[in-house]
């Protein structure tokens, strides 16, 4: 350990290595690093990268903040972080927890201070040198996001935004969300590409980091069985559902400027909709997979005041108790900081429609919403049902292939059996693959996979300027609605599955919500 006075923090990865093929040495710099991001998924997914040999032999950390703090005290406070918040089968050994801090500096300053950010790259130019890591810089932006346009100012002011021999890379990371509207998105995007170039910027969405999400491609373009059946001819409709048992919490401050829309569909949702709907890329690569995305926000039906009015149900919750516990929780407005008279939203459910020749006429359901019974992320294909019904006077529902998200990775079909016995009944049954079952446990974080891809150059599971513009581009319409129309809140109970209305969007097209 090091005084955190004028000290060089760095560390060489053990020398027992495994079959990863390790990231090119470099710094990583975190912006926010005694925040809540950083302490509960940044320095726990790095630590995992170093167990698993995925960071190269020589690399430092450094944090910023405006927090006064030593090295010494960062570094204690990234072990207490390892061993409350790594994911489950990561090896927290006492020794090789302390040799990953060693690897931990701190920098404290103002992010207005241009000072502040000379001072960062002093202490990078020191690691530079003293431990030959090739010039190589990965910035995290962890902070709010009002201060990103800030921080990327100073880092071109400070000359850090460029690599400085020809040879080593620079890149940055950006925390949604990315803007809180079209025009802010478009202002962000200006600003971060006055100073980045397009190929050093990664707009980070932790879902895509997710197994399951990457494994839809996998299992449509993978697989033969599948992807022929992908398509209008055989899909009835489609439903992706992000739930949330908890309520706003601590995020008071930020969930009374966002709400579900910003939060959740511009992002999350429109995210897994566009994987769900793509065409085959011409190969899995970040230019490829990343234009066929785009195709399909730009196929999506625009919102129109008449069609939110019919298509888009907004929801918060009052008090209320969950499924099994008698227990009243408070409702949103009665949070601590929330107003006593917000109209923002804890619930959105939309109907959205892609005009392309794959999917028209196929709707998707996005639904998501805080304090409702269950946690779960998940994308449910329903299927047309068999065009004759040659078993008559049977209750046959239509097939569904599940893809869960979280918490419970997996995926799962449904389909049709005879029960046993000399009569002809039927039932549905299911199979299911669970990544903890196959694989075990020990799988690495969404944080970790995308920062390692960060390291390695490669985008694919982040968003590109355009697709980001694209996304706000649809749901600009939506929040303006939200906002020059007052909503009859609080209209559903906490632990219910949301209004009323959001099960009647589906009930008048002759269909239902499942119950995950």
């Amino acid at each position: 350990m090091n005084s955190g006075k004028n000290t060089v923090a760095t560390v060489d990865a053990p020398a027992k290595r495994s079959s990863r093929t390790p990231a090119d040495p470099c710094t990583i710099v975190i912006f926010g690093a005694s925040g809540d991001l950083s302490r509960r998924k940044l320095i726990p997914a790095l630590y995992s990268l170093a167990a698993q040999n995925c960071l190269a032999r020589r690399f430092a950390i450094i944090g910023f903040a405006r927090t006064a703090m030593t090295d010494d005290a960062f570094q204690k406070s990234a072990i207490d972080s390892i061993k409350k918040f790594a994911e489950p089968g990561t090896n927290n050994d006492e020794v090789q927890c302390k040799e990953f801090a060693q690897a931990l500096a701190f920098v404290s300053g103002e992010y207005h201070h241009p000072e502040a950010f000379q001072k960062l790259k002093q202490r990078l130019e020191e690691l530079d040198r003293a431990h030959k890591l090739n010039g190589n810089r990965l910035f995290y932006l962890a902070t709010p996001p009002d201060i990103y346009p800030l921080i990327i100012e100073q880092l071109h002011k400070a000359g850090l935004a460029k690599n400085t021999n020809g040879k080593s890379w620079v890149r940055i990371i950006i925390e949604k969300p990315f803007g809180r509207d079209l025009e802010s998105a478009q202002k962000l995007n200006k600003a971060v590409l006055e100073v980045f170039d397009e190929p050093q910027v990664y707009r980070i969405d932790h879902y895509l980091g997710k197994d399951t999400v990457q494994n839809l491609l996998v299992l449509r373009f993978g697989n033969g069985i599948f992807e022929p059946l992908w398509n209008r001819n055989y899909v009835d409709h489609v439903q992706i559902t992000a739930a949330e048992t908890l309520g706003v919490e601590q995020r008071a401050a930020f969930y009374e400027t966002a709400g579900a829309t910003r939060d959740m569909i511009q992002s999350h949702m429109l995210q897994l909709t566009s994987l769900v709907s793509m065409e085959p890329p011409a190969a899995f690569d970040a230019t490829a997979v990343r234009n066929e995305k785009i195709k399909v926000l730009q196929s999506i039906r625009p919102f129109t005041e008449a069609s939110i009015e019919t298509d888009v149900v907004r929801g918060q919750y009052g008090p209320g108790s969950m499924p099994g516990n008698s227990s009243l929780l408070a409702g949103y407005r009665q949070e601590p900081g929330v107003k006593k008279d917000s109209n923002i939203e804890t619930f959105v459910a939309a109907k959205i429609q892609i005009d392309n020749w794959r999917w028209a006429g196929v709707p998707f359901y996005l639904r998501t919403g805080k304090r409702l019974p269950s946690r779960v992320t998940e994308i449910a294909i329903q299927f047309r049902k068999a065009p004759h019904l040659v078993f008559r006077g049977q209750d046959l529902s239509s097939n569904t292939l599940v893809l869960n998200v979280q918490p419970d990775e997996g995926i799962s079909i449904s389909f049709h059996a005879k029960l046993p016995g000399q009569e002809m009944k039927l039932k549905t049954v299911t199979m299911e693959f669970s990544y903890q079952k196959e694989f075990g446990g020990g799988e690495r974080s969404a944080y970790a996979t995308l920062i390692n891809d960060c390291m390695r150059g490669d985008a694919t599971l982040f968003d590109r300027a355009d697709g980001v513009e694209a996304a706000w581009a649809l749901v600009n319409p939506i929040l303006e609605y939200f906002e020059s129309h007052k909503p009859k809140f609080p209209n559903y109970a906490a632990g219910t599955w949301g209004p009323r209305e959001a099960d009647e969007l589906l009930e008048r097209d002759g269909r239902h919500w499942r119950k995950p």
